[in-house]
This record gives structure tokens, C-alpha cells and sequence, in this order.
């Protein structure tokens, strides 16, 4: 097949490009080429699709399309840049789609309100709803959720995997019970490569199916080779001590306030697994993404508390 790759040069669209070329594909990647380089043996086109015609470098006809643009005025161009010359499109969108994070065990429902013409890059969501409208309905919609893995640069898992290998008393968030899901970026890729050969269409939550932080530590930790020593503090706590959700500098990564986000990392997404998403063990992806760390020198630094801010919550925990 002939594929070709809007991106190409960072994380997931990056080992897409990877898993395409190993399977035979003629690869083009097409982007600036500013957030990193394609994966070797791929042809590179260097583009602008913030400028109208700005995939003019793009040369021939596609059988497989993959789009990951935030931005729907780039999407737009490329769909009429490239209409006539491509066969199956794939636009990988987000779970933040949904309006409703509250519901817990949901499945596919109506997104976010979305305006294919105004929809704000900015704003993360209804962007991404602006994409989707704008691809149509023939196409496959991959909503991604927490993509984790070796190049991960959100440290967002990350910082676990580093937290754990660190050892030493360890502060969790929440409750064991409390559910996760995320997605290893390779998995992610092979799924996403598997639904378009197949010819795929319409929206698909690309995740796993939730289940529980303390079954997550425990997997991350087994991957480690380490025994966890767990402090856990709730949510009260948390919040007191400006502990922040989610991602960010003081952070506890893949925690996030109850009841308003109870639904967004818990959705049902069996029908992407029996549509044939396979998703590796935790233990697997943190031993990789140890690997990883430790071979490209990436420092933890955009999620997660610093020695010094955990040290200084567990003292108050004792």
C-alpha cells in the first residue's frame, strides 16, 4: 500500500510511519519537519499546511491517509488538497470529544457541540469535533485517550515509571479502586494500520478498558522489578495541598477530581477491542518505557512532583 502520513515526525504519528514501513507500505510523511524526524526509511516531504496549497510537495495517489491535525482549517485543506487522490482516511481525534466526563463505563455517545468552520485549535475538544465533521463519516475516527509509551514526552505515565524505579515511599492518588486507562502508543499504531487496511469507518475510542491505580502501580512495579511502598491521599488532601490533577509542574499524573471527571478515563471500549485492538501488558510498557528513558536521557520534568514536594506531602501524611 501507499500511506501517507499527515505528521509523521513525533510519538504516535511517528510509529505509525514505523509499523507502515515494516509492514511493506510505501511511507510519506508529509510535515514542517520542526517537532522531530521520520522514522528512517520513509520518504520525507517537507510541508506547510498552514498555508493554502501547502501540500502542493505532495506528489501521486494513497491508499491509506492518517491525519492527526488539531487545527480544522488544516484538516479542511487537506481533505480538498488531496480529494481524488486518496483511498481510505483516517483521522485520529481524542475522547475529549465527549461532553459528559461524568458518567462512568460510558460508551460512544454525541460529542461536544462542533463548527467545522470556527472550531477553535485552542480549544481542544470541539476542535477535534470540528475535525471529525470535516473528514465525514466515510472516514475512520480513532478517539485516543492517554497515549503512553517509549517517547512519551507528557510524562504523564512517565512519571511513574521513573517515581517507581526511584523507589522509596511513594505517594498515589486517590484509591486503588479508583480507574485508569490508557493506551501504549505501539498498540495504538498496529490497531490504527489493522482498521484501515480493513476499511474501517466512523468513531472508535482507541484505549483499554479501565481498570483499577492500584492494580496499575502494582503492574508498573512488577514491569520494574521493584516492591512499592504506596502512601495513598485522597482527594481532601490533595486539593488542601495544591497537589494539581492530571499533568502539569506539582502534579499527580492520571488523577483527576471526582465526581466532575469519574467518566474520563472509564470508558467502555469494548467495541475497539472486539474490533481487534490488542493491548500489551502494563508491566511490558513500563519495562520498555524504562528502557527508553534511560537510552535517550529524557528527564521527568512536565508532570509529576519533584523530590522535594513529595518528601515534603508525606511528611504531613505520617
Amino acid at each position: 500500500m501507499r500511506t501517507l502520513v499527515l505528521g509523521g515526525t513525533r510519538f504516535l504519528s511517528r510509529e505509525i510511519a514505523r509499523q507502515a514501513r515494516d509492514r511493506g507500505h510505501e511511507v510519506v510523511c508529509a510535515a514542517r519537519g520542526l517537532a522531530g524526524d521520520p522514522p528512517p526509511g520513509v520518504e520525507f516531504v517537507r510541508v506547510d499546511r498552514a498555508e493554502d496549497g501547502g501540500l502542493a510537495p505532495v506528489k501521486g495517489a494513497f491508499d491509506l491517509v492518517v491525519d492527526v491535525a488539531r487545527h480544522p482549517s488544516q484538516v479542511r485543506r487537506a481533505v480538498t488538497e488531496l480529494a481524488g487522490r486518496a483511498g481510505h482516511w483516517t483521522f485520529v481525534s481524542t475522547c475529549s470529544v465527549y461532553a459528559d466526563a461524568t458518567r462512568v463505563t460510558q460508551v460512544l455517545h454525541d460529542p461536544l457541540p462542533g463548527d467545522a468552520d470556527e472550531g477553535d485549535p485552542e480549544n481542544y475538544g470541539p476542535a477535534k469535533v470540528a475535525c471529525e465533521q470535516i473528514v465525514g463519516a466515510d472516514a475512520l475516527h480513532v478517539r485516543a485517550g492517554l497515549i503512553v509509551g517509549p517517547e512519551d514526552l507528557s510524562d504523564r505515565f512517565t512519571y511513574w515509571v521513573e517515581r517507581l524505579a526511584r523507589g522509596g515511599p511513594v505517594l498515589a492518588p486517590g484509591s486503588p479502586g479508583d480507574l485508569v486507562q490508557f493506551v501504549d502508543v505501539r498498540d495504538l499504531a498496529a490497531w490504527t494500520l489493522d482498521a484501515a487496511q480493513a476499511g474501517l469507518t466512523g468513531p472508535y475510542d482507541g484505549i483499554s478498558m479501565p481498570f483499577g491505580r492500584g492494580e496499575m502501580l502494582a503492574r508498573i512495579a512488577e514491569g520494574l522489578e521493584v516492591e512499592p511502598e504506596l502512601v495513598w491521599a485522597g482527594q481532601e488532601f490533595l486539593t488542601e495541598h495544591k497537589v494539581e490533577p492530571w499533568m502539569g509542574p506539582r502534579s499527580l499524573p492520571l488523577w483527576l477530581p471526582l465526581p466532575e471527571y469519574a467518566g474520563f478515563m472509564t470508558r467502555d471500549t469494548s467495541a475497539t477491542v472486539a474490533a481487534g485492538l490488542r493491548i500489551r501488558p502494563v508491566a511490558d510498557t513500563a519495562r520498555d518505557t524504562l528502557a527508553w528513558l534511560r537510552d535517550s536521557g529524557h528527564t521527568v520534568t512536565r508532570s509529576g512532583l519533584t523530590a522535594e514536594e513529595e518528601a515534603g506531602l508525606l511528611r504531613l501524611l505520617a
